[in-house]
């Protein structure tokens, strides 16, 4: 079920729109806001390093690094947090490249998302992949990407700032 189609008040339980609604019985307002997540573009030499998804949602197809903030997490820092989970390696932001509204399909549910999105280059290790987050990693053009996970990546990758990055990355 979608928060969407949720037409009962989470607080009291009372009767209501889905949302935005706000309850008649108890005056609590619910919102179906989207979820932050934080995501790094690393590139170099003109490409860009994309990982293969080794799990649903969209398994199999290239992804980059980047997932869900935690709690009052900045979506920067889920950046980072999230390459040195699903890399194995340290990274440093750049600029920031945009943020799209997307979706992401968790336990039957389409959610809303706000994927934001930095340059980065690695400034540490090597890259170990977590075989839990992806099956292989490969170095791809910036100027001919192929079709990414989400329609969000897809979106960013065709963004001027990002095909003409590897020049510089200012944060």
């Amino acid at each position: 079920m979608n928060a969407q189609d949720v037409r009962h008040c989470p607080r009291c339980g009372a009767r209501t729109s889905r949302p935005p609604a706000v309850c008649g019985a108890c005056g609590y307002a619910a919102f179906a806001n989207p979820r932050p997540t934080g995501t790094a573009i690393i590139v170099r030499d003109g490409r860009f390093l994309a990982i293969r998804r080794a799990r649903p949602p969209r398994e199999g197809w290239w992804d980059l690094p980047g997932g869900f903030c935690d709690g009052f997490e900045h979506p920067a820092d889920a950046a980072v947090r999230e390459a040195r989970e699903e890399l194995g390696v340290e990274i440093e932001l750049g600029a920031f490249a945009g943020m799209h509204i997307g979706t992401y399909e968790f336990q039957g549910e389409q959610l809303s998302v706000l994927d934001c999105f930095w340059l980065a280059t690695i400034t540490a290790g090597e890259i170990a992949l977590d075989p839990a987050e992806a099956s292989e990693h490969a170095w791809l053009a910036l100027d001919d990407p192929p079709e990414m996970a989400f329609q969000t990546m897809d979106a960013v990758l065709r963004n001027p700032l990002v095909r003409q990055s590897s020049a510089r990355l200012v944060p």
